[in-house]
């Protein structure tokens, strides 16, 4: 039989062999393969866990002046109704309350982010001839929330000095929100705890009584008064001149300076019925920061990237760009501190997941290498590698990214993976060693020796595996790198089998290679004398029944080993991270200054906790969103 024309009777595994050990197109191919999956390592993004889609979002409809049960009765109930409706919706919460109605509509999960927003407007604008006509109900306002909204990255601003006040910071706080905003990849950036300038107006009513001035007058005049025209234009001398009339309030003295009426024939000042003076917002939040020595009051910055970025590049360019604006934007009495960094944590856990994917195809070919020998380890390795390389391509175009789920899913199969390249290898060598044909002649047979087999286990794997990626609710998402990447891999890995290796085995083995006998020769004496007391002793009897007993004691020791927690079991690597939330839910009603007082006291508690370095308080009406979240 010639290596160029295959046995009719010969399977698809082993006409394959044939047509490609020698074709000019398998090294291309191999090439192709190596190539793209080298840049799916480079493009693929890095994130701590797989993007799904879980998409809810808050509807709110303001209805002034409304008392709760009025807005239930005319708004919430019907709008509820028509949200209902919507194709997709999962569950739906409603809030009757004074001056509106907040719903919150959750989707169900694999509904994209765009796709659930478009259905809420245009369910909620095609049908607004529910509203009640004439009643001051305002047009609905939708937000929608995502995973996508948690921060990867939170930068902490706090005073070094007291000349740094809280307002100062803020103010920083906003520019460095500006500066963020313009690096590629982020998406939503916000400040917790910020402390906004104001001013101050204070009205005396026995002034106003003696001056005439009615606060209807005056609700009327402010608005007027901080406001500027349209832009006009003047045509003359064949010039259009661009003019606008009025403008808005800068600072405190324009303010103190309003005329809000007339008294005796003469103008009265807002100065003249009000204390004015520059000052800070009632806080609606606060955020204190410690690191154990002493604590201050801060500011955090959250920012968020977008969908499918790589957020250890993001990360990286957001503290790169806090390194620029060091000397320039931030003042030396504030000190800024990154207290978050998932792009860190992303980046420590793939690379970690890389070295031990790389560890397990490495101790394999070590195994082939003692077994087979060097030509034979090289081939199962090629092949082992291109298999990997060409699965984060797959893994690539089908929309996943590098996380510890589907990084998971390449380490659960490596085994797999390699299974068939080093069956196929094995009965090459097999042939190989017994000389009979030439190594161009016997490949195509050897292959198909074990082509069915092999194929046969490899979709046998995929039927048991593929099922899970059909899993509903929210681990269905989450899951699916697991059985979509394994898969894929096992594809890939049964041709890589039946077209890589039959090639690179002509290539690199030698034919009656005397060091390949001698390995197989040394191999077979030391079965033969690990078995012979187990199949042709004289007391093979009793030795088998010691193996039993050596194994069933083997079988206990590793039962025992989980329960002692001695081994962990555990279906994904840990999801270690630097940082912890401890939520506190205060009755309803509670003051923020009696939140802060409960919070300094459970502050107190972490100061004598060894392993925590540093921590945040953060007091308001709702904690910062993380992923928990």
């Amino acid at each position: 039989m010639s290596h160029n024309t295959p046995d009719e009777k010969m399977g698809i595994s082993g006409r394959i062999a044939a047509a490609f050990q020698a074709s000019a197109m398998t090294p291309l191919l191999a090439l192709v393969g190596l190539l793209l999956g080298l840049m799916a390592i480079a493009v693929t993004p890095k994130e701590e866990e797989p993007q799904i889609d879980v998409t809810f979002a808050d509807v709110y409809i303001p209805f002034p002046g409304a008392s709760p049960r009025e807005v239930e009765s005319l708004v919430t109930n019907p709008a509820e109704q028509i949200v209902s409706e919507i194709n997709g919706i999962d569950k739906i919460y409603s809030f009757s309350q004074p001056g509106g109605a907040m719903i919150v509509a959750i989707f169900e999960v694999g509904i994209p982010r765009n796709e659930a927003v478009v259905k809420i407007y245009n369910k909620l604008y095609s049908n607004n001839d529910w509203m009640p006509a004439n009643m001051g109900v305002g047009q609905p306002i939708i937000k929608p929330r995502g995973i996508e909204d948690v921060p990867i990255v939170n930068v902490t601003l706090s005073p070094k000095s007291e000349s740094a006040t809280l307002q100062e910071i803020t103010s920083v706080a906003h520019g460095l929100e500006t500066e963020l905003k313009r690096i590629p990849g982020t998406r939503d950036i916000y400040t917790v705890g910020r402390q906004p300038t104001i001013v101050d107006v204070r009205l005396d009513p026995a002034k106003m009584s003696g001056y005439g001035v009615t606060i209807d007058s005056l609700n009327q005049m402010l608005p007027d008064a901080n406001s500027a025209s349209p832009m006009l234009s003047l045509t003359q001398d064949n010039q259009s001149i661009p003019l606008q009339i009025g403008e808005f309030l800068t600072n405190v003295d324009e303010v103190k300076q309003l005329v809000v009426g007339l008294h005796a024939g003469q103008p009265v000042y807002l100065a003249d019925i009000a204390d004015i003076n520059l000052g800070t917002d009632t806080p609606t939040q606060v955020v204190w920061t410690s690191d154990k020595s002493d604590i201050k009051p801060a500011v955090t910055i959250a920012i968020a990237k977008k969908s499918g970025e790589n957020a250890v590049d993001v990360a990286k360019a957001v503290e790169e760009r806090l390194g620029e604006l060091e000397s320039t934007l931030i003042p030396d009495n504030i000190q800024v501190d990154v207290t978050r960094d998932y792009g860190q944590t992303a980046a420590d856990k793939a690379n970690t997941l890389i070295g031990k994917l790389a560890f397990a195809t490495g101790a394999v070919v070590l195994l082939v290498l003692v077994t087979m020998g060097v030509r034979e380890a090289v081939v199962v390795g090629v092949a082992v590698i291109i298999t990997l390389l060409l699965t984060l391509f797959a893994s690539w175009a089908w929309g996943f990214t590098l996380n510890r789920v589907s990084l998971f899913a390449l380490i659960f199969s490596i085994g797999i993976l390699v299974d068939d390249a080093i069956v196929v290898v094995e009965n090459i060598h097999r042939h190989m060693v017994k000389g009979k044909q030439k190594l161009a002649e016997l490949i195509p047979g050897a292959v198909d020796e074990v082509g069915g087999p092999t194929i046969l286990a490899t979709l046998t794997v995929i039927a048991a595996l593929l099922p899970m990626a059909f899993v509903s609710g929210l681990m269905g998402p989450y899951m699916s790198p697991i059985p979509i990447n394994a898969s894929m891999g096992m594809l890939i890995s049964l041709i890589i089998a039946f077209v890589l290796t039959p090639w690179l085995a002509r290539i690199l083995l030698k034919e009656g290679d005397a060091h390949e006998e001698e390995v197989s020769s040394k191999q077979s004496a030391f079965f033969k004398k690990v078995m012979s007391p187990f199949v042709v002793s004289r007391v093979q009897k009793r030795n088998r029944l010691l193996l039993g007993v050596g194994v069933l004691v083997a079988i206990a020791v590793s039962m025992w080993l989980p329960v002692q927690q001695l081994v962990v079991m555990k279906m994904l690597p840990f999801d270690n991270k630097s940082e912890f939330q401890v939520i506190l839910d205060m009755p309803e009603g509670n003051s923020l200054e009696r939140t802060q007082r409960v919070l300094f006291e459970l502050s107190d508690a972490l100061n004598d906790v060894e392993e925590v370095s540093d921590y945040q308080i953060y007091a308001g009406t709702a904690a910062p969103i993380n992923f928990n979240a």
